[in-house]
């Protein structure tokens, strides 16, 4: 569970330094300044805001949707010792996280971008 977790964060976190440095720039200090500045808990709350979230187009809002979902069941997997998955469980995940990446990806780039700029600021009131 942790593992279809992290491609997802990757995945955003990827998106963040693509769409903000750019993609010829990986593996720059700032690339890799964007790339590390998504952090788990401000992912789930801009994930979660949905009155912001439902102005993205549908496959960023699934991605957001799935986010959040998917770092609850991390949490449990990694910190609950009871807890247990059944290895088909964990593979519809798989397959429904590969889906929201491919789905994200896809999107047009101006929408992965200002997704982006979502998850990394925080608006100043």
């Amino acid at each position: 569970m942790s593992t279809v977790y992290y491609a997802l964060f990757h995945c955003l976190a990827r998106c963040c330094a693509d769409t903000l440095v750019g993609k010829t720039l990986r593996g720059s200090r700032a690339w890799n300044l964007a790339y590390r500045s998504l952090s788990h808990g401000r992912a789930r709350e801009a994930c979660s805001q949905k009155y912001l979230v439902r102005s993205f187009p549908r496959e960023i809002q699934d991605f957001a949707d799935l986010l959040v979902d998917l770092q609850k069941e991390r949490h449990a997997a990694d910190y609950d010792s009871a807890q247990f998955f059944f290895k088909s469980n964990v593979e519809g995940h798989l397959r429904n996280a590969q889906a929201a990446v491919e789905r994200f990806e896809a999107s047009d780039i101006r929408h992965r971008r200002q997704f982006a700029a979502h998850v990394l600021f925080r608006e100043r009131q």
